[in-house]
């Protein structure tokens, strides 16, 4: 039997929030140190209560650094600035995802990759 699901204004545990974003728990501990506007409530023995905006930003931390291919770094200046997505980012700082490279890269290495191909050709 499944667990009933707490409400979505319930607080949430670092094993429940974990649980949610499929990510262990020193992930959410890590980015506590790394994103300072991740600041869950916590009681005694350490014990941290994730509320409805922190567990909003987790989602949104973990979605642009695994899905959207953001750096830590990219998804801090990305918080820093207010910047509702990505979008609003590179417009203000030029920034893109790790994952989204202009063509000119690939451009010069298949050029490279060319050359190298002619070359051994001809031996």
């Amino acid at each position: 039997m499944a667990e009933p699901r707490k409400s979505d204004q319930a607080f949430r545990t670092i094993g429940e929030l974990a649980d949610d974003l499929g990510v262990p728990q020193h992930i959410l501990r890590y980015w506590e140190t790394r994103f300072p506007q991740l600041r869950p409530l916590q009681r005694a023995g350490n014990r941290r209560y994730y509320r409805p905006a922190d567990v909003a930003l987790a989602q949104r931390i973990h979605r642009l650094l695994n899905q959207d291919g953001y750096t830590i770094r990219g998804v801090q200046q990305l918080l820093a600035s207010g910047a509702a997505d990505g979008e609003e980012l590179i417009a203000a700082t030029g920034l893109t995802p790790a994952n989204q490279h202009s063509d000119f890269p690939a451009q010069a290495l298949k050029g490279l990759r060319k050359t190298l191909k002619d070359a051994l050709d001809e031996e």
